[in-house]
């Protein structure tokens, strides 16, 4: 075949069809003449493949056409004041199982790394147990590598060992504050390291690798490798868990609303006076606030968690005494979320707050278990239900 012939072949092969029959038979002779054209398009081509010429199709197809783009549908911004639903959800966390039974001595089978330690409370005598550790794999241990002694101030007063800043963030240590010394518990081998230091403590926070402990009225950072303390003008009672790798410097939370006391306070790690920022309303509606705090705060990034007395506005009136939990930013002071947990059914003081979640959620006690809030939606679900006593989790 000549590539004149070659040529007219091609473009006969190309050409549009255009019937010019009536509808009825128009489609029919439409596809034998597409059918044919085909054909012999294939013919022509297959002739330039096995003859080698240099005759390129004039035609080719258009790029596919694009796919539509999916909507985008962002969700709704949660209340600033959020409550929980009446029924919680269960989160299938793997802090489910800080209830379980003992299944083996931290001396038989030490953890590669916990997730939490945790002392049960007896709730009607309030007497405690023995410290467990829940490790990664699931199982519960018995810490039995030591005896600890109920922490207790200069008058008498005790509380239980296990501190909510007592396990590492890295979840391989942890530390106890005892009169007149430290003891810190290696959990991935049992090993036993006490540091003395002369007062009633009662205060443990782990600063990153850090170390802070205090008594009554003084904070101090213990270098756990020569057993030498140092003091921070910090005070211990309302002092932050920084969030794990920030270093430098440290928070406190404290004072009341009442007197325009309640603040945060930023302690320049290179020394100097603190930068006090008061607690403010923030966004909240109007009659809404925090009042005063307790328990252990957690920072994550410029957020603080924070469990406190908070006051209420709604239809019924205004409502103070209430218990909560709130988001404070480091920044400025100001209340950015609230969670109204309400007064009815809880006891004072219900509600301490034991850290963040990688996922933004704030766990807390709630009644007698542990559950979760994501500030940012609202949701609140179980984490871990009916573990009365004292709680201390790893960060995650």
């Amino acid at each position: 075949m000549s590539e004149p012939e070659l040529t007219r072949l091609l473009t006969w092969a190309a050409e549009e069809i255009r019937p010019t029959r009536p509808a009825e038979t128009g489609w029919e002779r439409a596809g034998r003449v597409r059918r044919a054209r085909r054909a012999a398009g294939a013919a022509a081509v297959a002739v330039v493949l096995l003859g080698g010429g240099t005759t390129a199709l004039l035609h080719r197809s258009g790029p596919p056409p694009a796919a539509p783009r999916p909507t985008v549908t962002s969700a709704p911004s949660a209340p600033v004041v959020q409550r929980p639903p009446d029924r919680l959800g269960q989160a299938g966390d793997p802090l489910g199982r800080l209830g379980d039974r003992v299944a083996h001595r931290l001396s038989d089978r030490p953890a590669r790394r916990a997730l939490a330690l945790y002392q049960p409370i007896d709730p009607e005598t309030g007497d405690a147990g023995p410290v467990r550790v829940l490790g990664d794999d699931g199982m519960v241990r018995e810490l039995d590598v030591v005896t600890l002694a109920p922490t207790r101030d200069a008058e008498g007063n005790e509380a239980a060992a296990l501190k909510p800043g007592s396990l590492s963030p890295d979840g391989r240590t942890a530390a106890f504050a005892q009169t007149g010394e430290v003891v810190v518990v290696g959990l991935t081998d049992g090993e036993i390291r006490r540091h003395p230091l002369a007062g009633y403590l009662e205060h443990v926070v782990w600063a990153g690798d850090r170390l802070l402990v205090g008594d009554d009225d003084t904070a101090y950072e213990l270098d756990r490798r020569t057993g030498e303390a140092r003091k921070l003008p910090v005070d211990p009672w309302t002092l932050v868990v920084p969030e794990p790798g920030r270093s430098g410097d440290l928070l406190t939370v404290g004072g009341w609303s009442g007197d325009g006391g309640l603040a945060v306070r930023r302690f320049p790690a290179a020394g100097g006076a603190p930068d006090r920022r008061a607690v403010t309303t923030g966004d909240l509606p109007p009659g809404h606030q925090v009042n005063e705090v307790y328990g252990r705060g957690w920072q994550r990034g410029d957020r603080i968690g924070q469990a406190g007395w908070i006051t209420t506005a709604g239809a019924a009136g205004t409502m103070s005494g209430a218990e909560g939990v709130a988001v404070l930013d480091a920044r400025t002071g100001a209340v950015t979320r609230l969670l109204d947990l309400g007064r009815e059914g809880r006891s004072k003081g219900c509600c301490e707050v034991y850290g963040w979640t990688a996922d933004g959620d704030l766990l807390f006690r709630y009644d007698a278990g542990l559950a979760r809030w994501r500030p940012e939606t609202g949701a609140v679900d179980w984490v871990a239900s009916d573990v009365p006593g004292r709680l201390s989790i790893a960060a995650r």
